[in-house]
């Protein structure tokens, strides 16, 4: 396992010292939201996504993957019933697919609650089975650039679409490709999820439903700085073979960006190293 902050939390700094400064605390990967990259990500060319890969590796670190996915440009949504919104989007959800890859990321995390929650007056069904069309639509892109996608579930305070892992997987299972699988956030489980974290890892990693994992507290601060015990979530990981990365993902950020990163790696690395034997 290898521990990764997502960078939103550092936005503010140029990205050369993103990496940097992410690299020198201990973390061994970057996971990149997209609309911190270019007011338009999908406008990103494969030029810059060369550039961006070189000054991460010249730093000492990689990029691990992508979420936020549909923050940027605005107006996407992946199941409204606007037809050409849906088509931006997969538009927007395909060149992102090459532009992971062409950082050298391995996995996109669908999350965007905002861009799939389902108006009062659009009908679940049929927002569903748009949502299955809009990822069978991408599924060759992911497959043929090697990368996974994840949807994420998210809780009910954030969408009212897919806010269990069970939800999660039924959508998986009706998309139809290898290339999707989903992933736990620790703060969306404890909001959302009538088991615990380390149940549902000890469920869903054997059956190879889980590719990602972000840790972050129910209180949207990072890991150790809430009442959440991580302890427990590592050792399941580590009993289940679990062996991607873990992406440190606050919301608030106490008493900023960086001290939260610092504080954040330093309390999971030592659950790490206490586990590890």
């Amino acid at each position: 396992m290898r521990l990764a902050l997502c960078n939103e939390v550092i936005r503010e700094m140029a990205f050369a010292q993103q990496c940097a400064f992410a690299a020198a605390l201990g973390y061994q990967a970057l996971e990149v939201a997209p609309f911190t990259l270019a007011a338009d990500p999908s406008a990103l060319d494969t030029k810059r996504c060369g550039e961006l890969r070189r000054v991460a590796a010249q730093e000492g670190i990689e990029i691990c993957g992508l979420h936020w996915l549909l923050v940027a440009p605005a107006g996407l949504s992946l199941n409204g019933p606007d037809d050409a919104a849906r088509q931006r989007t997969i538009d927007v959800m395909r060149r992102l697919i090459e532009v992971c890859a062409e950082l050298g990321g391995q996995y996109l995390v669908h999350g965007s609650p905002a861009q799939r929650t389902v108006a009062d007056d659009d009908d679940a069904g049929l927002a569903w089975q748009r949502a299955v069309d809009s990822l069978q639509a991408v599924a060759a892109d992911a497959e043929a650039a090697g990368v996974t996608y994840c949807v994420e579930p998210l809780g009910p305070a954030e969408t009212n679409f897919v806010n269990r892992i069970e939800e999660a997987v039924a959508l998986i299972e009706a998309v139809g490709s290898s290339a999707f699988k989903t992933m736990i956030d620790t703060k969306a489980v404890a909001g959302s999820e009538s088991e615990s974290a380390e149940a549902l890892i000890e469920l869903w990693v054997p059956r190879g439903m889980i590719a990602h994992v972000q840790f972050n507290d129910e209180n949207r601060r990072g890991p150790g700085q809430g009442e959440m015990k991580f302890g427990g979530v590592i050792r399941a990981l580590r009993n289940t073979g679990y062996d991607g990365a873990i992406a440190i993902e606050p919301f608030d950020y106490v008493p900023d960006g960086g001290s939260a990163a610092a504080r954040a790696i330093g309390y999971v690395q030592g659950l790490l190293e206490a586990t590890e034997a």
